[in-house]
């Protein structure tokens, strides 16, 4: 009886330890996608925002050199748009390419990683980003010095942060997207 009653004392433990060991490597191996318990969409939504948060840092560092390029050379809207789309890919493409190189991956499988994982989240951020900096009246005119470019700047990024948060869930939810980068860390 003591025997039984020390193996059962013991059993609880093991089975939590297991459950706690198999609960961190799950949510690692499987936190792309979020199931449809609550956990679950929580944590979809937790890994939605910092997959657009990556792509944010990337589309801001390109925005803003080309928003601050453009103007300061002189360019129409068109020319300053197309330049900070342009550079925000570049930039945003580079950080994944980065990350899953440092995993290991050759150039030109990291290349293909990066063009799946960050397409539609960078166009979806670029296009709102955009539209908000040409609808903010005299924001693209308003010069490096005014605080008005660099607030409807900051403004217009927010904006497609928050915008693009349920795109990229949706496309992990459905493996797409940063989910395939999720395999390479």
């Amino acid at each position: 009886m003591d025997h039984h009653h020390t193996h059962h004392a013991q059993d609880p433990q093991t089975h939590s330890a297991h459950s706690e060991q198999s609960g961190r490597s799950g949510h690692g191996e499987h936190s792309g996608h979020g199931g449809s318990n609550g956990s679950g969409a929580g944590a979809g939504w937790r890994i939605a925002a910092r997959a657009t948060l990556h792509c944010l840092t990337g589309c801001a560092i390109g925005e803003v050199l080309g928003m601050v390029i453009g103007t300061a050379a002189g360019l129409s809207n068109g020319a300053t748009v197309a330049l900070a789309i342009a550079l925000a890919f570049v930039f945003g493409y580079a950080l994944t390419i980065r990350g899953v190189l440092a995993a290991g991956l050759p150039v030109r499988q990291a290349l293909k990683v990066a063009l799946a994982a960050d397409t539609v989240s960078i166009a979806v951020m670029e296009i709102i980003d955009n539209t908000v900096m040409l609808t903010v009246p005299g924001a693209l005119h308003a010069g490096l010095t005014s605080a008005l470019f660099w607030s409807a700047l900051a403004f217009s990024l927010a904006v497609a942060f928050v915008l693009t948060v349920p795109v990229n869930r949706w496309l992990i939810s459905r493996g797409k997207g940063h989910a395939v980068v999720h395999a390479y860390h």
